[in-house]
């Protein structure tokens, strides 16, 4: 075999070889929220509504874009996941007090009736990856995806929600 036709191998071999690593990622993604649906269709939620539900739980009262800048599983603005939310009086929307244009969005207690259900199927998504992954490689999975999503939109949630590691 020439040089030329193996440096053509290697590339073919090296683009197969992304395309596997970006079609696995794509999948764990998809297997992972069909898990997490499957948990949370008796609460009626979708998970992008769940995380809604979960960083208000965890960080209290923010407004539209706050809340924006640290959800992951909703693509774009939250703002249609946030009016289904309310329509169905899981959140409350309340102009600011400072300035009225400001709305702040918090849980109302009919959500916070719905929290346990979605920690219930959070931990249960979690005891899967447990049984799969060893806490060292979890760390290192982990790591290597942060470096993946470095500079996205995605990342920096990440990084905002969680913390830099």
């Amino acid at each position: 075999m020439t040089r030329r036709n193996a440096t053509k191998a290697d590339t073919a071999a090296e683009e197969r070889s992304l395309s596997e690593l970006r079609h696995l990622i794509l999948a764990a993604q998809r297997e992972g929220n069909r898990w997490l649906a499957d948990e949370l269709r008796p609460a009626g939620l979708t998970p992008s509504q769940a995380e809604v539900l979960a960083v208000l739980a965890e960080q209290g009262e923010l407004t539209l874009a706050q809340l924006g800048r640290l959800i992951v599983c909703e693509t774009g603005s939250p703002s249609r996941v946030v009016d289904i939310l309310v329509k169905r009086g899981l959140v409350r929307r309340e102009p600011g007090t400072i300035d009225r244009r400001v709305i702040h969005l918090s849980l109302t207690p009919e959500a916070c009736d719905l929290l346990e259900l979605v920690s219930k199927a959070e931990h249960s998504l979690d005891a899967v990856m447990l049984q799969m992954l060893d806490p060292e490689e979890q760390m290192t999975l982990a790591t290597l995806l942060r470096r993946i999503l470095s500079g996205t939109g995605s990342g920096e949630a990440i990084q905002r929600r969680y913390g830099p590691r």
